[in-house]
């Protein structure tokens, strides 16, 4: 299995969940301030030019939560037991953090530390709604484990990815706002495979710095204007 990657949220949950379960995959680096989510060769893995895929001998997968799902079914591990009910809500809160925690971070990060003007008003509004949706999985936590059943699973490892940048989205007080995220953050991040998962990226050279030609690769829509 080749597995298409960076340090960012969405490839690091797919990490996790290869390394919890054991699965044998070879990391392909696409340096994304570099362009390389532009070359041809992943191209045709992932047309929409975003990391993270997977190449399953010859089975494509991409975006991370559906990466997430497939992984599960396939080798039947990080999933809740059998049950109409228990499946509705699996999806339900993986599709809450594909649609909507996920996306609505991303803005707040790029509004808040990459937009080459500050506009309030989109600031302001995806910092609300980025916040707005940790509060709704902080909410469902208290007095939970976990957010599906009572067995770490997959919408954890969703939830952890993004949790990991929370300082980053919404300030250095985030934390604070959301105990109980925090409580399950610390525990998978405690876990051994969540170390190599964030680690994995040390062993490659990516692009550090957000210079002009890295702006260029990453946000297309300032050629377009």
């Amino acid at each position: 299995m080749k597995f298409y990657f960076n340090g960012s949220p969405n490839p690091t949950k797919v990490a996790l969940f290869l390394e919890e379960a054991g699965v044998f995959y070879e990391p392909v680096p696409i340096d994304t301030r570099r362009g390389q989510q532009f070359d041809p060769q992943f191209l045709a893995i992932n047309p929409n030019a975003k990391v993270p895929a997977i190449d399953d001998d010859g089975v494509v997968v991409f975006d991370s939560n559906a990466i997430l799902l497939y992984l599960a079914e396939k080798t039947g591990r990080f999933l809740p037991a059998p049950g109409a009910a228990n499946r509705a809500e699996l999806l339900s809160w993986l599709m809450l953090v594909a649609t909507g925690l996920g996306p609505f971070s991303g803005q707040a990060v790029h509004f808040k530390h990459f937009a080459p003007e500050k506009v309030p008003y989109a600031n302001d509004r995806y910092q609300f709604e980025s916040g707005r949706h940790f509060s709704v999985i902080d909410a469902h936590l208290k007095g939970r484990r976990y957010m599906v059943g009572d067995a770490y699973g997959i919408v954890d490892m969703a939830v952890w990815s993004w949790a990991r940048m929370l300082p980053f989205i919404l300030g250095d007080d985030a934390c604070a706002r959301f105990p109980n995220l925090k409580r399950l953050f610390d525990e998978i991040s405690a876990r051994p495979a969540a170390q190599r998962a964030v680690a994995l990226k040390d062993a490659y050279p990516f692009k550090a710095e957000m210079d002009e030609d890295a702006r260029r690769h990453m946000f297309k829509h300032l050629q377009a204007t």
